[in-house]
């Protein structure tokens, strides 16, 4: 442990980690070169071990402290760090997730440059956000082809319903003349993957509130909160601030995140989180459940690709339509 640098933290890519962990009820804090978290019992105190070299994002919950030293070396290590509500998601004034990026001076600076290249441009920025559609599409067939889980369960990304909801969004992509068409767009399709998902799993009468307590409704927002970290950290490392959004808008401060995030959540969070729920799945069954769902279908990797393929994009060609990953 003499030779020990920081540097030797980072040599698992982000994209390649395999740990999010979300704790509650416990201290964090560095031990003997590790970060460890502390939980009390009633006759001893248990520590466990955190990876932090493997691990890409730590949501901290209700209950937890973190000690300076544990930050810092979270920070060497690269690893997000978030304060949340209960099981991952917010409560009531908790109404955000407030993320500790680690600071560096050395992020890199390319994808940045690329992405400033289209964003104060209204057609092409409006031309990118078709493609996150765009790509947020092809990554549920892809996905729903090839789990079997999700096929036994009557995810099937060939059914009519799918498929005549596909056909009406992609006209509407198309057509849409700025980012409020396309988040009405969105917002009618995710309506019909709802019911879809809804009918599979006998939640006839689901509705989506935020606020509920119903499983269905709370494994959502946990798994969303899931999906946001993995998108703090994509843009993190690749150096674009979370304010440069080309779908939530352009004055909301973590809006990119949220556009990343999209990604991934109709794909893989809104059926686990409805079959989870069917099956009457703990909290912490349903999160690794989910997060066993972006390991094998490679979300984290599928996060990196398309924002560094767009950010490296040519935009000097005015034609913005030529625009194509």
């Amino acid at each position: 442990m003499d030779d020990f640098s920081p540097t030797d933290l980072k040599t698992i890519l982000h994209s390649k980690r395999a740990n999010m962990y979300y704790l509650e009820y416990c201290r964090v804090m560095q031990k003997d070169g590790r970060v460890l978290y502390l939980t009390e019992a009633k006759k001893e105190n248990l520590y466990f071990n955190i990876p932090i070299a493997n691990t890409t994002v730590l949501l901290l919950g209700n209950g937890t402290s973190i000690t300076q030293a544990a930050m810092r070396m979270l920070a060497q290590a690269g690893v997000l760090v978030g304060f949340c509500g209960g099981g991952g998601t917010p409560l009531y004034m908790a109404c955000e997730v407030e993320w500790f990026t680690p600071q560096s001076e050395y992020r890199p600076t390319e994808y940045l440059h690329g992405w400033l290249q289209f964003w104060f441009d209204d057609e092409k920025r409006l031309s990118v956000a078709k493609i996150f559609q765009q790509q947020r599409i092809e990554f549920i067939e892809k996905v729903w082809q090839r789990d079997r889980d999700l096929k036994g369960e009557g995810f099937d990304f060939t059914s009519s319903v799918i498929q005549s909801a596909l056909a009406t969004f992609h006209s509407r992509t198309d057509a849409a003349e700025k980012q409020s068409d396309l988040l009405l767009t969105e917002a009618q399709l995710t309506k019909v993957l709802y019911k879809y998902a809804a009918n599979n799993t006998e939640f006839a009468n689901f509705t989506r509130q935020h606020q509920s307590q119903d499983k269905a409704n709370d494994f959502l927002n946990h798994g969303n909160y899931l999906a946001y970290g993995l998108a703090a950290s994509c843009l993190w490392v690749l150096g674009i601030p979370h304010g440069f959004a080309v779908m939530h808008g352009k004055t909301r401060r973590g809006a990119l995140v949220f556009d990343v995030a999209d990604l991934i959540k109709d794909a893989l969070v809104l059926p686990w989180a409805f079959i989870c729920a069917k099956e009457n799945a703990t909290e912490q069954e349903f999160r690794q459940q989910v997060l066993q769902a972006f390991t094998d279908h490679k979300a984290l990797d599928f996060m990196f690709d398309t924002v560094k393929q767009i950010a490296l994009q040519n935009y000097s060609n005015e034609d913005v339509e030529a625009l194509n990953l």
